[in-house]
């Protein structure tokens, strides 16, 4: 395949609010907000949203890679909780896909059988990244380990990747996976397809902390493990 240079950035994201509240109460929507009409490095930065969603993540990212198709993009696949703190944020998300096929902000260079989340293995050097959490700037920095390591599984939080290198490899999201576990799910895809992931510095802030052990996790988690064995 023939990859095309200046592809455009386009935003995917799903949010259970209304359009109007997407961009006037999600930590996204309003990040957005100034960077719809140019991005920092002068390119646009489209945004496709599926409001009022009651489809599950994955769904929502397939139309996204299927409608790159006809209209190819880099394509940020991004939670609707996420304060966007960086100014030169297009630019590092480019400079990250020079480096690897996919890129995400937070991950581990290893993967332990029976692990089910990506910051399970917290030996000193295996996790990569950093990551704010809270509701209001500075938040709460999380640092996880050096940036810009190749990672076996990344955080869904923020992920990215060029349109063209999904298609070409046949990679998209599992629709069993609703919400928990698809982002691991994914990333074991991209691996079976000899592609590299890894981490990149960019700053933000995360307003959620996760909801593990819940019965919805439980249930992606057995899930999880009955197609990948491990």
């Amino acid at each position: 395949m023939s990859y095309q240079t200046d592809l455009p950035i386009r935003v995917v994201c799903a949010t259970q609010k209304s359009k109007e509240d997407f961009f006037s109460l999600t930590q996204t929507g309003k990040s957005l907000l100034a960077f719809s009409d140019g991005g920092s490095d002068g390119g646009p930065v489209e945004m496709l949203v599926a409001f009022d969603n009651s489809f599950g993540l994955s769904a929502v990212y397939n139309a996204a890679i299927k409608k790159s198709e006809s209209e190819p993009a880099i394509l940020v696949f991004i939670h609707d909780d996420i304060f966007i703190t960086d100014f030169f944020w297009t630019e590092r998300v480019r400079e990250g896909l020079k480096v690897f096929d996919v890129i995400g902000l937070a991950g581990t260079e290893q993967r332990k059988p029976g692990d089910l989340m990506w910051s399970e293995n917290h030996q000193k050097g295996v996790l990569s990244g950093y990551v704010a959490h809270g509701l209001e700037f500075p938040g709460s920095p999380s640092y996880y380990g050096k940036v810009g390591k190749e990672c076996k599984l990344l955080d869904g939080l923020f992920l990215a990747a060029r349109s063209d290198t999904l298609l070409e490899h046949n990679i998209k999201f599992d629709p069993d996976f609703d919400f928990h576990f698809y982002d691991l799910d994914f990333c074991r895809t991209v691996e079976k397809a000899n592609l590299k992931m890894g981490t990149i510095p960019l700053a933000v802030i995360h307003s959620s902390g996760g909801n593990f052990s819940t019965p919805a996790w439980r249930d992606g988690s057995r899930k999880y493990l009955k197609k990948w064995g491990s």
